[in-house]
């Protein structure tokens, strides 16, 4: 697998993923990047990323603010799985998991892409950046029986955020040359993630006319909530397609491993080989295993005792809870509580 990356900024996915929790860890990078010979000292960045750093320094911070979007999404949609999406120090953030080639791996390329993306489009929408603003390509009227629409506001400048994702996050595949399986996976998957967000952009609107009668509206487009992205990332990992190499012409692409599977579109995940059962801990593969993990001893679910812990057992001990209670409001204008202390059992895993 490659082993360059950008996440030397937070400490990327792989070739880019040791960079994001590096880079999520640091303070403001504005200032730190003032001297554009501060990018060579970033650890895992690719050479070409290092020339974009020294170009936009000003957009590092949002590559940052788009790691900590990913690591923040990535462990919400798994804290009730085996893999619960568990970081590591230094510049291996999701451990060996990142670069084994499993649909893990694809969820994480996904995510960290897409959070790129929508941290730096974010940053434009805010003028935050010189080089950027609102997307002013959306304009005109468009009519609705007697209403019209008026395409005006800030609308969401999706297709520069993208661009330098695709710049930034896929070079470290792209600068190997896309002959590797492992390098036309991730780059299919860091393609999925961003369309994740431009297949789910929305309008908003403002009314104009006598009296609220709406006979105008002034409308924009706007990016989902980040969370609606990485649950729309969590259901094709759900549904992500198993695939392997195949020579076609001078070219290799991946094709779906089965006949039975079902082609993959542009908005799927795809992965070279399964995930392994994440029970063990397995310091070889990187995987922490359940042992010690809390689980719920009433669910069937994954998060339920007899499914997170692999049918080892569990612990069952009793702990203070401290809640706040008998809330009662006081005018004018406060709410006053009591704390309230009771036992609860907690049950781990063996």
């Amino acid at each position: 697998p490659l082993t360059s990356g950008w996440w030397g900024l937070v400490t990327w996915l792989t070739p880019s993923i040791p960079l994001c929790r590096h880079l999520a860890k640091q303070p403001s990078l504005r200032g730190t990047l003032q001297d554009s010979s501060a990018c060579e000292g970033l650890k895992g960045l690719a050479e070409e990323q290092v020339r974009i750093c020294q170009r936009q320094a000003e957009a590092m911070d949002s590559v940052k603010h788009g790691a900590e979007l990913a690591i923040e999404e990535c462990q919400h949609q798994f804290h009730n799985r085996r893999w619960n999406c568990s970081t590591l120090q230094g510049l291996q953030v999701f451990g060996k998991v990142a670069i084994q080639g499993t649909r893990e791996s694809a969820f994480i390329h996904a995510i960290s892409s897409a959070g790129v993306a929508f941290a730096v489009t974010r940053a434009c929408s805010r003028g935050e950046l010189e080089k950027c603003g609102c997307d002013r390509k959306i304009r005109g009227v468009s009519a609705e029986g007697n209403r019209r629409w008026l395409w005006s506001g800030c609308s969401d400048n999706l297709s520069y955020g993208i661009a330098f994702s695709q710049a930034f996050v896929d070079n470290p595949e792209r600068s190997h040359g896309v002959s590797s399986s492992r390098a036309l996976m991730n780059l299919h998957n860091n393609e999925a993630g961003r369309k994740a967000i431009l297949s789910h952009m929305k309008v908003e609107c403002k009314c104009h006319g006598v009296s609220g009668s709406c006979e105008v509206r002034t409308c924009w487009k706007v990016m989902p909530p980040f969370r609606k992205v990485g649950n729309v990332l969590k259901e094709k990992f759900e549904g992500a397609t198993e695939v392997h190499p195949k020579r076609v012409g001078s070219r290799k692409l991946l094709v779906p491993k089965s006949s039975r599977f079902k082609p993959y579109t542009a908005h799927d995940l795809v992965y070279l080989v399964a995930s392994p059962d994440f029970c063990d801990r397995d310091t070889h593969s990187g995987v922490f295993g359940t042992s010690g993990r809390q689980c719920n001893r009433t669910s069937h679910a994954m998060d339920g005792c007899e499914l997170l812990c692999c049918g080892r057992g569990f612990r069952t001990a009793q702990a203070e809870m401290v809640e706040r209670c008998s809330c009662k409001f006081h005018w004018c204008c406060s709410v006053k509580c009591k704390q309230c202390h009771h036992l609860v059992e907690v049950h781990t895993c063996r």
